[in-house]
């Protein structure tokens, strides 16, 4: 089906006209509606698209190549060079690793004077520290209505961030494909509200692919419940990642690992029996419960020595965070050196 729409100014005057063509592939059938399918067989390509700046790669040079003419021929095309700096993050390739920093960012935010806004810029920093994923959420709850000692959180972290400049995430080849999670929770913390702030951190093989810090939106009447809820978001999380990997032809052989530090929480994932106590609940419950009969996770205990999580929702002893923080690749940045071909950037006009 083709939309037309028209496009207007402020003052009514007519901008320009736009056309749109929509085909609904969940009803379309092969041979009436449409003749060709395209799959790519053996070759594979990658393309990353965020407004009018590209990264592209591709299983072969042949077919990079052949991908790039193709689009130049159909859009004003500038080429930026191998991947090295994409929407603020720089990436250090070798052969076996890759380092992702975002120094330059961090640089600027600690260049800016009037502390305002910095609470939001600062979450941007998140997508290579996720060291600092905790304490950034703590001072965003209070952007609304910042008080000094919100301030003095803000500089405390902006001096954390001046000593760490040289660290961001290192991303390994690794010998492993499975999705393993680890969740975490602290029960009522916040001494305004009694909510709790439950977290993730997600890895594929020894990469950290995904976390998250948020504070659950309701009260949870028990630290089993306040815990489960955050199973229940790795387990949402991890369902996400695993049909995106699926998609890019790289699914997961085994069952997703969910590591938990509450025995309640483990029990609740596999015990059939509702009781009483976890009626306010039982979407969670049996949201994950579903996935652990299909095989698809499977939630662990995890021991004290390896509850990474923590790191999201709570603060730390230096030397724990220290390790914790090593456990999560966040490391120093290595000598710059670019080996291998993992894409090139484009900017589209």
């Amino acid at each position: 089906m083709w939309l037309f729409k028209q496009k207007f100014h402020v003052d009514g005057s007519l901008a320009r006209y736009k056309a749109r063509l929509v085909a609904n592939g969940k009803s379309q059938q092969i041979g009436i509606d449409s003749n060709e399918t395209f799959s790519p067989g053996s070759s594979t390509a990658y393309l990353l698209l965020y407004v009018d700046d590209i990264i592209l790669t591709a299983s072969s040079t042949s077919l990079l190549h052949t991908i790039i003419g193709q689009l130049s021929r159909e859009f004003s095309m500038t080429y930026l060079g191998s991947l090295n700096y994409f929407l603020g993050i720089s990436a250090t390739r070798s052969s076996t690793d890759m380092f992702l920093s975002q120094q330059k960012y961090a640089i600027d935010i600690l260049q800016r004077a009037d502390m305002m806004s910095l609470a939001g810029a600062l979450q941007y920093l998140t997508f290579t520290r996720p060291d600092i994923s905790y304490a950034v959420q703590q001072i965003c709850l209070f952007m609304h209505d910042p008080r000094e000692p919100h301030f003095l959180a803000l500089k405390r972290i902006l001096r954390y961030i001046r000593g760490t400049l040289d660290y961001g995430l290192q991303i390994h080849v690794s010998s492993t494909d499975g999705l393993v999670a680890y969740s975490d929770a602290n029960w009522a913390r916040c001494p305004t509200t009694r909510r709790s702030t439950s977290s993730y951190c997600v890895f594929l093989g020894e990469n950290l692919l995904s976390w998250s810090s948020k504070r659950q939106q309701v009260i949870s009447r028990s630290s089993a419940e306040t815990e489960y809820r955050g199973v229940a978001n790795s387990v949402a999380e991890t369902c996400w990642l695993h049909n995106l990997l699926r998609e890019l032809h790289t699914s997961p052989s085994n069952a997703t690992i969910v590591y938990c530090d509450n025995i309640s929480s483990v029990y609740m994932t596999s015990n059939p029996v509702q009781h009483q106590r976890t009626k306010h609940i039982e979407i969670d419950i049996h949201f994950v419960r579903d996935q652990v009969a299909l095989g698809n996770v499977r939630v662990l205990h995890v021991p004290s020595t390896s509850r990474y999580a923590d790191i999201f929702t709570k603060g730390l002893p230096t030397s724990l965070f220290t390790d914790f923080r090593s456990s999560l690749n966040v490391q120093i940045s290595p000598p710059d050196k670019t080996a291998g071909m993992l894409g090139y950037v484009f900017s589209c006009s």
